[in-house]
């Protein structure tokens, strides 16, 4: 049965276990030694997973072997957060036979982004359970802010965010209030009438994006709107729309314009310019947490309450 109202996983405190799992791309231990050695020195306890270093094609092992990485860690009661090593692709050819249930036992945070929404969904509608939305080891030294926001929110810490000005002349001022969700629109798009899908009424949604090619930014966008997924939001934040892509023939508008023009018929708050996607600023953000979201023709606000 689904929750309805969300549970905070125990706060991080000094010497907690940290576990860290490749549940998609491969990394290599050399990518993956900075960011070891950043969490030990603020105190954490790492605890890499046997496959960590794996290798098949792409991906760092075997569907098998990534899913028993995911089961080890979930299932240590040592074992506090888990943090993605990094995205890429394969959270979705493993999250159904991956053991969430130990969640109900151990609640613990998952952490990541990009792929990772895959997870964060299916956790956020299956198990009740918040998670963040922020950076990974193999991006830890890119941005200071990011990784500490990150810690601080793992932490108990408070974590607002404020935007950026470069795309504030698309703003819908208003507030909102409501539970975060989201992540990577395409995946957002991808999990849809399946398992993992959110209910998206009453939220304040989150969105951000990488390389994609604008048209199928608008294609995306409708898709949810003709599915009613964006009619009954309390608030839109978008984050990141990072190297889109176009063809010979321009689609004529940038990929935040694409997304303001699909929701004329909505008068929820609508906040672009976020800090947080695939970027170099990611800042750490709670989904299934409680926010108040204030928006005006200038900047926006979120707040975690």
């Amino acid at each position: 049965m689904k929750q309805t109202q969300t549970i905070t996983p125990p706060y991080l405190q000094p010497g907690d276990v940290i576990g860290i799992a490749a549940p998609a791309r491969k990394i290599s231990r050399d990518e993956m030694a900075p960011a070891i050695r950043l969490l030990e020195e603020a105190g954490f306890v790492v605890k890499c997973s046997t496959n960590l270093y794996g290798a098949e094609n792409q991906f760092s092992g075997t569907d098998a072997a990534r899913i028993a990485d995911m089961d080890e860690l979930l299932g240590d009661s040592k074992v506090k957060a888990i943090i993605a090593a990094r995205g890429g692709y394969g959270c979705m050819r493993i999250v159904d036979a991956i053991n969430w249930n130990y969640l109900k036992e151990q609640p613990k945070w998952i952490v990541g982004y990009s792929d990772m929404t895959v997870f964060h969904a299916h956790i956020h509608e299956n198990f009740g359970l918040q998670t963040v939305h922020g950076t990974m080891p193999i991006n830890f030294l890119k941005d200071a802010e990011s990784t500490q926001s990150l810690l601080d929110a793992l932490c108990g810490k408070t974590v607002n965010v404020e935007t950026t000005a470069d795309a504030s002349r698309l703003n819908k001022p208003g507030i909102a209030q409501g539970e975060l969700i989201g992540g990577n629109l395409s995946l957002l798009y991808a999990i849809q009438n399946s398992a993992s899908d959110l209910d998206y009424s009453g939220k304040v949604l989150f969105i951000e994006d990488l390389d994609e090619y604008l048209y199928h930014i608008d294609r995306m966008i409708l898709s949810l709107k003709r599915a009613g997924k964006l009619k009954h939001l309390a608030g839109l934040i978008v984050g990141g729309m990072d190297d889109m892509k176009d063809n010979a023939v321009p689609f004529g508008q940038t990929a935040e314009e694409i997304i303001r023009s699909h929701l004329e018929d909505y008068k929820y708050p609508v906040a672009f310019g976020f800090p947080a996607g695939h970027g170099v600023k990611n800042i750490a953000l709670k989904l299934g947490a409680r926010v108040e979201l204030d928006v005006d023709a200038t900047s926006a606000h979120l707040k975690f309450t």
